[in-house]
């Protein structure tokens, strides 16, 4: 009897102590569980291509050439950073952003920056419908209209009533879209030489154009929507995970968590930033070099790739647009309505069931009708884009000065106020969208 104890008790130490410890612990990144860990990092850099984003960089490479291009290595550590420190709220407290804006901050303040992101999502959702609508039109032909209503409704319904796990996934699986501006500049001949001056060798240039140019590439590069995002997923994957508590909770997953995070926010950051430098590179190669610099939307881009670049190259970049698209739009309604959701108290979040969460699933099916419907309206997407990013220009600058503040406060984050080094990138990036901003709204009042 005694010799069966002690057999069972060495079988636990062994076998059951640390299996059970791995199921309370959040485990650490390794190579073949890398998939596993990406998650809002990765999901939140993808849905910055979207297809607005990709006109400026489409304009950006058409217009300056190669000579833009260093603006994608400058400022990737100010997204990495900027978007870890979200992702650190949100974990840590279990809570978004606009969420802890209303904890600790003035309700005047989280009303006027829910407002004013809900105006430039909506906005945006209308661009890149329209945007998708014009890139299939011009793949299959038919009516932008129809696209714009089928991708709409595709993109609202999947987001509604898919289960939490197999949406996220999907949204995952949605990134691969992003892998065909790698394949258009494969296919295009590059001068490699003067393309990697361009992006090591920072260039300048008095020219006004120059500057526009640079803030709206920062503008689209740094949105708040993908702030609240973020922040957002990992407060849901908290919630949806039973393991997983917020760190405030349990102090002791903090470390690990925060690995995830880290690989999770760099991969993302990066793979965002390199995709960003494709268009710009395949754009700069052909229509820069060919003259083209009249590039006002994604559709226009890829348009006018097809007798510079050939079918090939044309129908890559096209396909990308609906691929980018696709992804950037759930994003855009869902940060919306976690905004507005947290601002009102209302329950939210994916993993609910939509008769649980109502009044936030219909903020997500508002927004993107809305957005389907700025497309049937008189307004110019192309304005309302512009707008769009006016608006996300302005909204940035005090999220992230507040982000910054609740980052270091231990109000907010109990033991896990972020390091020096993050202090100072956080604080120059914010520096850096103010002085942006400002030069954007200098440069359309001259």
């Amino acid at each position: 009897m005694q010799l069966r104890r002690i057999r069972r008790f060495c079988i636990e130490q062994l076998f059951l102590k640390p299996y059970r410890s791995r199921a309370l612990m959040p485990s650490r990144p390794s190579k073949s569980r890398l998939l596993r860990v990406l998650g809002p990092g990765l999901i939140t850099g993808a849905s910055d291509d979207d297809p607005s984003g990709i006109a400026t960089y489409s304009q950006a490479g058409a217009q300056l050439g190669y000579a833009i291009t260093w603006t994608m290595l400058f400022s990737y550590p100010l997204m990495v950073v900027i978007q870890e420190i979200s992702a650190r709220i949100g974990r840590t407290t279990g809570k978004g952003i606009a969420g802890n804006i209303r904890q600790h901050y003035p309700n005047w303040l989280l009303q006027a920056i829910v407002a004013l992101l809900l105006v430039a999502n909506i906005l945006n959702i209308g661009a890149d419908l329209g945007a998708m609508a014009d890139a299939s039109a011009l793949l299959i032909g038919g009516p932008a209209l129809l696209y714009v209503v089928t991708f709409g409704v595709l993109c609202g319904l999947l987001e509604i009533y898919m289960q939490y796990a197999r949406y996220v996934s999907v949204l995952k699986w949605l990134t691969l879209a992003l892998f065909a501006y790698f394949g258009t500049a494969m296919v295009v001949k590059i001068p490699w030489g003067e393309a990697a001056r361009g992006f090591l060798v920072p260039t300048f240039s008095v020219e006004p154009a120059f500057w526009t140019m640079v803030v709206a590439i920062m503008g689209t590069t740094i949105s708040p929507y993908l702030f609240f995002w973020q922040a957002s997923q990992e407060a849901e994957d908290t919630q949806a995970e039973p393991r997983r508590k917020p760190l405030l909770k349990a102090p002791q997953q903090g470390p690990d968590a925060f690995e995830r995070i880290r690989v999770d926010t760099y991969v993302g950051m990066a793979f965002s930033n390199a995709v960003a430098l494709a268009i710009m590179i395949t754009t700069a190669a052909t229509l820069h070099t060919a003259g083209i610099s009249d590039i006002e939307s994604s559709s226009q881009a890829a348009e006018a790739l097809r007798p510079v670049a050939g079918p090939f190259a044309f129908t890559l970049f096209t396909l990308g647009i609906v691929g980018t698209g696709l992804l950037a739009v759930p994003v855009l309604a869902g940060s919306a309505a976690y905004a507005l959701g947290e601002a009102r108290k209302w329950p939210i979040g994916l993993a609910r069931k939509p008769r649980n969460a109502k009044a936030f699933y219909s903020a997500i099916a508002i927004a993107t009708l809305i957005g389907i419907l700025i497309n049937f309206s008189p307004i110019n997407p192309i304005k309302a884009l512009y707008w769009s990013a006016v608006i996300n220009g302005v909204v940035a600058v005090p999220v992230m000065a507040i982000m910054m503040l609740m980052a270091v406060d231990t109000k907010v984050m109990g033991g896990f106020a972020i390091p020096l080094a993050m202090r100072v990138i956080g604080w120059g990036a914010t520096l850096i969208m103010a002085i942006a901003v400002a030069a954007m709204i200098v440069a359309s009042w001259v």
